[in-house]
C-alpha cells in the first residue's frame, strides 16, 4: 500500500506543469544562471513574475528575449541568445516564469 502510494506521488510529480517546465529550463541550462527563488547570474524567476505581473504583452517579449538574449533591464550583465531553444520552447518556459510565485 504505501510502494503505491509513493508511486502515485512520483508520477504525479513527473507529469506536473511545473516539474516538467523546470526540467525543460535545466535542460536548456536556464538554471545555470537564474534559479527560482534566489539571484544568481541572472534574476530570480519569481522576481521576473513579479516585475512583469499584469503586462500582457510580457510572454511574448520575455519569449523573444529567451531565443535573441538582452540586456539592461536586470543591470550590466547581458542574457546571451539562446538559439537552442525553440519558440514553442520559450513559449512555454516563460508561460511558467510568470506563474512562479
Amino acid at each position: 500500500m504505501i510502494r503505491a502510494l509513493f508511486a502515485l506521488v512520483a508520477a504525479v510529480a513527473v507529469t506536473s506543469p511545473a516539474f516538467a517546465d523546470q526540467a525543460l529550463a535545466t535542460s536548456k541550462n536556464c538554471m545555470a544562471c537564474h534559479a527560482v527563488d534566489k539571484k544568481l547570474v541572472g534574476p530570480a524567476y519569481k522576481d521576473i513574475a513579479k516585475k512583469y505581473a499584469g503586462d500582457k504583452s510580457a510572454a511574448d517579449k520575455l519569449a523573444t528575449k529567451v531565443i535573441k538574449g538582452g540586456s539592461g533591464t536586470w543591470g550590466p550583465v547581458p542574457m546571451p541568445a539562446n538559439p537552442q531553444v525553440s519558440e514553442a520552447e520559450a513559449k512555454k518556459l516563460v508561460a511558467w516564469i510568470l506563474a512562479t510565485k
